[in-house]
């Protein structure tokens, strides 16, 4: 497993050690062990979610808050997505800055999205398929998130706007400026 560094404190990319041969490939997704000793962060893992989407689907801004905060480790099984992380940790140097990083099936490539970011993701392939672990179980009441086209973080999703496909749940979310933190 490599580790590179994303700009955004302990927002990391992770490539896992692939092992291929004429019948197929195989690779270790998540160890905890390894995890922990590589980013020094907690692998304590509670929940694992996965969603199917199409083409021009764009799902979040979304976070839980408060003692239901969630940090995840993503990436996709089938397709591509770009995904992105938006640093909404209050004091943070890096605070309403994001980055956004192509996962794929191929690539093979999963992200680590810390405690106290708003997270998500635009499907750039035909269909794909999503994964992502959780460090702590949903919460509705907890839920929180920003507009995906909020013109502060001005978000390129790689999807032109009359193709986008985003959920009425989305749509009513607010701008980043006004983010409960809770």
């Amino acid at each position: 497993m490599e580790i590179e560094q994303t700009g955004l404190k302990d927002c990391i990319i992770i490539k896992p050690r692939v092992f291929e041969d004429p019948r197929g490939y195989f690779f270790e997704s998540f160890n905890k062990q390894t995890f922990e000793e590589k980013t020094g962060l907690s692998g304590n893992f509670v929940q694992d979610n996965q969603s199917y989407s199409s083409y021009g689907v764009i799902r979040g801004l979304h976070a839980q808050t408060g003692a239901f905060a969630q940090a995840k480790l993503v990436r996709v099984t089938k397709g591509e997505v770009l995904d992105v992380a938006v640093d909404a940790r209050p004091g943070s140097p890096t605070y309403g800055k994001h980055i956004a990083v192509r996962l794929s099936a191929e690539n093979k490539l999963q992200l680590y999205i810390p405690r106290g970011f708003v997270h998500g993701f635009s499907v750039l392939s035909e269909t794909a398929e999503f994964f992502y672990k959780c460090d702590n179980f949903f919460n509705k009441a907890s839920e929180t998130g920003v507009i995906y086209n909020d013109a502060d973080l001005n978000i390129d999703w790689l999807i032109p706007a009359d193709k986008a496909s985003v959920s009425d749940k989305d749509l009513l979310l607010k701008p980043f400026a006004e983010l409960q933190h809770g």
